[in-house]
């Protein structure tokens, strides 16, 4: 059923919002006092329910719009008995449409609260945009608190082409009216200024008026009043008092803010003036009291006679004189792209510009050059003069080697400087006394630097008809526009004072309005946006009104000029009596920025003048949000998973997602996919026929500059196509993987993939990729910083040298990007309000009906919107539409369907087991890169081998010092991955950037191939490659490890893909960490390798008891004295691929001391199989206390020789130590007799285990192994051979299992081979073994060596054979 939308009160624009809920289908009921005006009729007809009350009006709406026009109507309308509120349900959203002043707006916020109850209140400011994309259609500015923007938003949506929500206090529409009216107001004063102005330098009204209307000057309000005015059109609704109060009203407002509005002040007081004299309220009154203060009669001057400019100038052309030569002065900004023109229109020019590398730039581009103003001008026909002021015209045409004196009888000058006319006429006359026949015409330039090195100026040109015969043809090669105007020299400058100065107050005045908007808390870029569709607008506001919200004053046009050009109009309207008081007042505020320093900065710093007195900032940047609160306040996410039905649909249509990845981080988010590294046919052909879901192909195109990327894009693009019709007439999905910060070569490739492919019905814009956190949620692109949601246009990724942005906002994006190819307002979008609660359908729906050729961004904020979004696109797909998308990661993902799967690891890989070391390497420079290398190096420091390669040597230094930095890296990162230490390969952290973006892609690319060249050097087989960077991981790939094909197996972390190399690259098999420059935390780098880097032990001593308890088997702790002790017992542990135990005796302990220990613990963490450390018969409570922190993996406490008692509390109090550590304990019940290491136990002190003893002891020590004495001894065996208690072992064993211990055998060293199987089925799992060992060592020294060295060789493999021999006898042979 549709919502109700009830009316209290009715007038034309509540028309037409009522007839867009409507259309819309909503249900909308209204009640107006004056129900049979034609409005309430046509309301009727398009399917409205008149009421005859406002509780009817309100009974069952959701929503109610209360038309406030007056202050006195609010408590009749809501509060009085019959308000409409009585009846209105109280989850209702009451919407404020209204005009009344900001302070009522907020009062009337809290009596609703106060009296009514009601929560969900907004305002709502509707008004009529006039620009031209959005022309007559509805505005909409609303606030109010979030929830109730977040209920009011679907419909204020619905009742408007233009919507601006705030969430916050009311009275945002409020604030925004007055920011315009601010604008009108400045803006009609200073039109009919400057208009008087040029009416009494004699230039005709209405020529003035076809001039600026098209040129800088230009305002809305000057196109709208100033043909009425010189009409006689112009009413009583023209600029009425009520205007001049609302005027008033912002004043006053500004004055409790303690904020100045000079501009505004000055025009109040010019219209309170024509009020006051007029003595009426009428404005056609109102211009004549004007008339009277300013001197002309505008009527009478506008009914005139006229002329038009652009036809004179047209009939001169048609008899325009040859010129051979042109001299040029003044090589500046502008200069230099009009005399390059002029060379390019095939005119011989010859230059001079007082900066002498100018001169050698204007020569390179094929122009004549002179030393001197009187060198170039020899034999010139026509002199251009270009430069900034009067005193320099002065100088190079009457100064030393003055170009006057060189120049030929009868040559042209055309000065094209902005200077006053009246220096103007004093050439003139100067020049005609030289008796030269020297000819003069005043030609100043409007349009700015790009449009004088194309040719498209607008240029006012005035002068005799001979002089302007002799020289329009090259007036006419440096325009768009060209107009003559009638009344000799000077008349050219007279129009481009007019211009100028109403440029200058415009300027001016968008800088008091926005600095004013942002004193009222105002968001600048929406206030700006909201202008410019609005009556306040202007040309200069338009162009310079971004410099100020983006703070760049990199100067176009410099401050200082508007100090001089209004500095002309000044002087003018001194000498002329005319008072200008705007004008005036905007030349102060110039001044004052240039006596504040601010004068070589570009004209918009002189908002700095407002920011420096009142401590505002103007800068428009986008708020950073509450990543909570933006999430909370979305609708709730669509129902439905979408999987199933996506991967349905893609199997029946069988059309390949073909992904054009600019770099290897784009497969973050798939697994079990392909990457090929190349496009040649054959590989492509093959691809189409095996008909994959999606295949990747890595372009690498971020490390090229934008021709060679639209060069390579079309040749693979080229490929795919003829591929695809090979292998049967493929059809196939292109997406242009991107970076999810917007970086890269956007809308080049894009371009070059369309020229290939053919007109797609649209674009598609999704950068959202989760993972990363970056999200799109109102057209704006956010990077999540902890729990901020940051503009993208306001972060580190923004600032890339080679692919920088300002705008986050991605409709702004693309106009951006594309430079006003594709304006802002032509990008369509899908919005998260129609994902969450149209689906796929409604996107399906959206997609069909965008216009060919349209570009669309995509808001998600989750991948349940990405998956809505794929379906619909899918269904698309299938009627027919064509898609070319340019997309983050998480789009590829959900548009075949893939879920995804836990991260792998190494053991996942295969590789747990190797003992080389991994390679990273890292090329990013981003901010966030460097921190995580930062917090690499602090946690892994000691176990990372770290290379810092110096980027001034590889890429700035002579090629011997850069060979010699490569040779040396490559050089250590061999020795290190042999060792079995990570090793990270680092460029300086200290960025050296080009002057240009192409300088900078230069300067990337030689430190890529020097990290290329350096890892294709290393010989050693790293256990895993881990590269950071999109370029470096691509160029590592490609280049160093020579792989043409790779399997996306997953990811490593969440957002860093992790392929594994094919058969055809330098380490086949081998894991390639790909880690995006711009994912994960401080931190993520540091986990990563810390899960990959080979384990100090490949097991724990629990994990090897467990494996042998799950496997049937014992392993061997091996008694070990000396360096070939522990090397016999490793090297036989590897040979057989057997877990073994180096095991310390305290008696071994006290010889070999710590480097003992040390020897062990390192030989474990060197080994390929897994190895522990034990420390055997620990008796002494001091010993085993400080063995606890020495690197040991287990201990054994023997207390066997305590009574019960005491052997239970000092094995506990040992046992807790130890578990905080994560050491095994072992522990011994009964007692062993005979003699191991000096210790020796009597056969009458000896006693078997006893298992009901066994239960309690277990129970209160908490011990992880028991060694058993069930008739094993220590030492040698009597001569009637061993004599074991089987039975008990094996109720031990039934004890042991139900209590998770594992057994211990001490004394194997003499048992038979069948006993030591029976054992092991019975339950032991680890067995001591030393006086076999020990035997082997000693008969091996008994043997004569010539050397020390070749005893001990001799001594290792002796008792690698025993160790060896006990390993296959335990059965733990092959289970490593």
């Amino acid at each position: 059923m549709a919502k109700t939308v009830g009316f209290f009160g009715f007038d034309e624009l509540s028309l037409e919002l009522a007839a867009s809920l409507l259309r819309s289908g909503f249900s909308v009921q209204a009640f107006d006092p004056q129900m049979a005006s034609p409005s309430a009729v046509e309301f009727s007809k398009l399917g409205g329910i008149r009421c005859s009350s406002l509780k009817e009006a309100g009974k069952g709406a959701a929503a109610v719009v209360v038309l406030i026009a007056e202050p006195n109507q609010m408590d009749k309308i809501i509060f009085g008995p019959e308000g409409g509120l009585k009846g209105l349900p109280n989850d209702a959203v009451v919407i404020l449409h209204t005009t009344v002043m900001l302070t009522y707006v907020q009062k009337l916020e809290k009596r609703l609260a106060e009296e009514c109850g009601r929560s969900f209140v907004v305002d709502a400011y509707v008004c009529r945009a006039t620009s031209q994309s959005l022309d007559g259609k509805l505005m909409i500015i609303s606030s109010g608190r979030h929830d109730a923007i977040a209920r009011a938003q679907p419909l204020l949506a619905a009742m408007s082409q233009k919507l601006y929500i705030f969430d916050g206090e009311l009275g945002v529409g409020s604030k925004f009216k007055m920011v315009s009216q601010l604008l009108e107001g400045i803006h009609f004063v200073v039109a009919v200024e400057a208009i008087s102005l040029g009416m009494q330098a004699g230039i005709h009204p209405l020529i003035l008026y076809d001039i600026i209307s098209n040129a800088a000057g230009s305002s809305r309000v000057f196109k709208k009043y100033i043909p009425k005015w010189l009409t006689c059109a112009i009413s009583t609704q023209d600029t009425p008092i009520s205007f001049v109060e609302s005027l008033g009203n912002i004043l006053g407002v500004a004055r409790s803010l303690v904020f100045p509005l000079p501009l505004l002040a000055a025009a109040h007081q010019q219209l309170i003036l024509g009020y006051s004299h007029g003595g009426s309220q009428d404005s056609v009154l109102l211009k004549k009291t004007w008339e009277n203060v300013l001197g002309v009669k505008i009527q009478d001057v506008a009914n005139g006679e006229s002329y038009n400019p652009e036809e004179i100038a047209f009939q001169l052309i048609a008899r325009s004189k040859k010129v051979n030569r042109v001299a040029f002065i003044g090589l500046g900004a502008m200069g230099f792209g009009m005399a390059t023109h002029l060379l390019k229109s095939n005119f011989t020019v010859c230059g001079y510009d007082v900066y002498v590398p100018t001169l050698a730039r204007f020569a390179n581009a094929g122009g004549l050059v002179g030393s001197s103003p009187d060198e170039v001008s020899k034999d010139a026909d026509v002199l251009v003069v270009m430069v900034t002021n009067e005193t320099q015209a002065e100088s190079v045409l009457f100064g030393d080697f003055g170009a006057v004196s060189a120049l030929p009888a009868g040559a042209c000058i055309i000065l094209s400087s902005t200077v006053s006319p009246r220096f103007v006429s004093q050439l003139e006359l100067r020049l005609h006394n030289q008796d030269k026949d020297l000819k003069l015409v005043d030609a100043p330039v409007s349009g700015g630097v790009q449009r004088a090195s194309m040719g498209t100026l607008t240029i006012m040109a005035s002068g005799t008809d001979e002089a302007l015969e002799l020289c329009v043809s090259v007036l006419s090669a440096l325009s768009e526009k060209l107009y003559i105007i009638k009344g000799g020299c000077g008349s050219g400058s007279c129009v481009k004072m007019v211009n100028q100065l109403l440029a200058g107050v415009h300027i001016a005045s968008t800088a008091e309005a926005l600095a004013f908007g942002a004193r009222l808390g105002l968001n600048t870029r929406s206030l700006f946006d909201f202008i410019t569709n609005s009556d306040g607008t202007s040309w200069m506001l338009e162009n310079r009104g971004p410099h100020m919200l983006d703070n760049d004053y990199t100067p176009y046009s410099a401050l200082n000029i508007f100090v001089k050009d209004l500095g002309i109009v000044s002087h003018e309207c001194s000498s002329r009596k005319i008072p200008l008081h705007i004008a005036i007042t905007a030349h102060q505020l110039f001044l004052a920025g240039s006596a504040a320093g601010w004068g070589s900065l570009d004209d918009a710093a002189v908002v700095k003048v407002y920011e420096s007195l009142t401590g505002v900032k103007v800068e428009g940047k986008l708020p950073i949000l509450s990543k909570e609160a933006v999430m909370h306040s979305l609708p709730s996410e669509w129902p439905i998973n979408l999987v199933d039905d996506i991967r349905k649909l893609t199997q029946n249509n069988s059309k390949p997602l073909v992904v054009l990845d600019d770099d290897p981080t784009g497969t973050q988010t798939v697994h079990d996919i392909e990457v090929l590294t190349h496009w040649k046919m054959e590989s492509l052909i093959e691809q189409f026929r095996k008909m994959p879901k999606c295949f990747f192909i890595l372009t690498n195109s971020r490390s090229l500059d934008s021709k060679q990327a639209s060069e390579l894009v079309k040749e693979i693009c080229t490929n795919l196509h003829a591929a695809a019709k090979s292998a049967g007439d493929v059809d196939f999905t292109v997406v242009l993987r991107g970076d999810s910060t917007l970086r890269g070569h956007f809308p080049e490739a894009t371009d070059a993939a369309a020229a290939v492919l053919g007109e797609m019905d649209a674009w598609i814009i999704c950068p959202f990729f989760l993972h990363g956190e970056r999200y799109t949620i109102g057209d704006v692109h956010y990077v999540a910083e902890s729990d901020r949601l940051v503009p993208a246009g306001d972060t580190e990724f923004a600032k890339d040298h080679a692919f920088g942005y300002k705008s986050s906002n991605l409709r702004e994006w693309v106009e951006e990007k594309t430079r006003g190819r594709i304006p802002a307002s032509q990008v369509a979008s899908i919005s998260i309000e129609l994902l969450r609660k149209g689906g796929p359908d409604a996107v399906c729906e959206q997609l069909c009906s965008l216009k060919k050729g349209s570009t669309c961004i995509v808001n998600a904020a989750s991948e349940r919107d990405m998956a809505v979004f794929a379906l619909g696109m899918i269904q698309a797909e299938l009627k027919g539409k064509r898609f070319l998308c340019r997309t983050a990661a998480n789009f590829v993902s959900a548009r075949i369907g893939i879920v995804s799967k836990p991260l792998v690891s190494p053991k996942d890989m295969g590789i747990y087991k190797e003992r080389t070391g991994g390679l990273i390497v890292v090329g990013s420079y981003i901010p966030k890169t460097t921190k995580q290398v930062e917090e690499l190096k602090l946690q892994c420091e000691q176990h990372l081998g770290c290379i810092e390669v110096s980027v001034d040597r590889v890429a700035m230094k002579p090629l011997e010092e850069r060979e010699q930095e490569i040779c040396q890296a490559a050089e250590m990162a061999d020795i290190f991955i042999r060792a079995n230490v990570d090793t990270l390969i680092l460029t300086s952290r200290r960025l050296i950037t080009g002057r240009t973006p192409s300088e900078s892609l230069e300067i990337n690319s030689k430190v890529s191939s020097a990290l290329v060249e350096i890892v294709r050097r290393i010989t050693a087989k790293p256990r895993y490659i881990l590269a950071k960077g999109g370029i470096t991981s691509s160029d590592l790939a490609t280049k160093a490890l020579e792989a043409r094909s790779a399997i996306v197996v997953g990811q490593a972390l969440p957002g860093v893909p992790l392929w594994q190399l094919g058969d055809d690259s330098r380490h086949p098999g081998v894991p390639y960490i790909v880690f995006p420059g711009n994912v994960g935390d401080h931190k993520a780098l540091a986990e990563v390798v810390r899960c990959w880097s080979c384990p100090a032990r490949l097991a724990s001593a629990k994990d090897l008891l467990l494996n042998a308890e799950k496997g049937g088997y014992a392993v061997g702790a091996f008694n070990v004295y000396n360096l070939e002790g522990v090397e016999a017992v490793v090297k036989a542990a590897e040979e057989e691929s057997s877990p073994a135990i180096l095991q310390i005796h305290p008696a071994a302990l006290k010889q070999g001391g710590l480097p003992l220990v040390a020897c062990c613990v390192s030989a474990a963490e060197q080994a390929c199989v897994p190895i522990t450390v034990h420390f055997d018969h620990g008796t002494s409570k001091q010993d085993l206390i400080e063995v606890i922190q020495l690197g040991f993996d287990s201990l054994m406490v023997d207390a066997s020789h305590l009574p019960f008692k005491e052997n239970v509390s000092y094995t506990k109090y040992i046992s807790n130590l130890a578990h905080t550590k994560n050491i095994l304990v072992e522990a011994e019940l009964g007692r062993l007799s005979g003699t191991e290491d000096d210790l020796s136990v009597e056969e009458y002190e000896a006693k078997l285990t006893d298992v009901n003893q066994a239960r309690d002891f277990i129970n209160e020590t908490g011990i992880d192994a028991l060694a058993v004495c069930i008739g094993n001894v220590h030492g040698k065996y009597p001569l009637g051979g061993p004599n074991l208690k089987l039975d008990l072992l094996k109720d031990l064993h039934a004890l042991a299992s139900e209590k998770g211990v594992f057994l211990v055998l001490h004394g194997a060293s003499g048992l038979p081979k069948e006993l030591i199987k029976n054992c092991i089925n019975l339950g032991i799992r680890k067995f001591n073994v030393n006086t076999e060992v020990r035997k082997a060592y000693m008969n091996s020294l008994a043997i004569p060596s010539k050397d020390l060295v070749h005893a001990m060789t001799s001594a290792k493999e002796a008792m690698k054979a025993v160790v060896a021999e006990k390993m296959r006898l335990f059965g733990s042979a092959g289970k490593a």
